[in-house]
């Protein structure tokens, strides 16, 4: 990804409220919690009430999460991550997404998460609704 990234650059988002427990001994927030940040942009995609990503019978599971560590995030504050659709497969979808904290883009990354149907817990091709729906998020010049 680039490195002049704005959270404009993502038309989905989510905030978090960083906590003091988020903190390491360099009074940073911990890279661990890094992950933690973009978990929620990505559950609040798949499970969103009005446009939920996973049909009865799926699940999600990430596959890949490559992070770029850019900045240094610093309690106490919030933090806003974007999000953007990059690719769809098959039965995966490549999402791109970066964490800002007023307005400096603290991490990228770059995560791959694949549907699974539940019962057999393989891979399971997406739906045209949830392919369509994926397609929409992805930026007019992508692909």
């Amino acid at each position: 990804m680039p490195d002049d990234l704005v959270i404009t650059d993502f038309p989905l988002r989510a905030q978090d409220k960083l906590r003091y427990g988020d903190t390491d001994r360099q009074g940073h927030i911990n890279n661990a919690v890094f992950s933690t940040l973009l978990e929620t942009g990505r559950v609040e995609l798949i499970y969103d009430p009005d446009h939920p990503l996973a049909e009865p019978g799926t699940a999600f599971v990430i596959a890949r999460l490559e992070v770029d560590f850019r900045a240094e995030l610093l309690w106490p504050g919030e933090v806003e991550s974007g999000m953007r659709v990059a690719s769809v497969g098959r039965s995966s979808v490549r999402l791109e997404q970066a964490i800002f904290q007023a307005g400096r883009c603290a991490a990228s990354a770059i995560t791959v998460i694949v549907q699974v149907d539940e019962a057999t817990r393989k891979s399971r091709p997406f739906s045209d609704a949830v392919r369509e729906r994926l397609l929409a998020l992805m930026p007019p010049n992508a692909g």
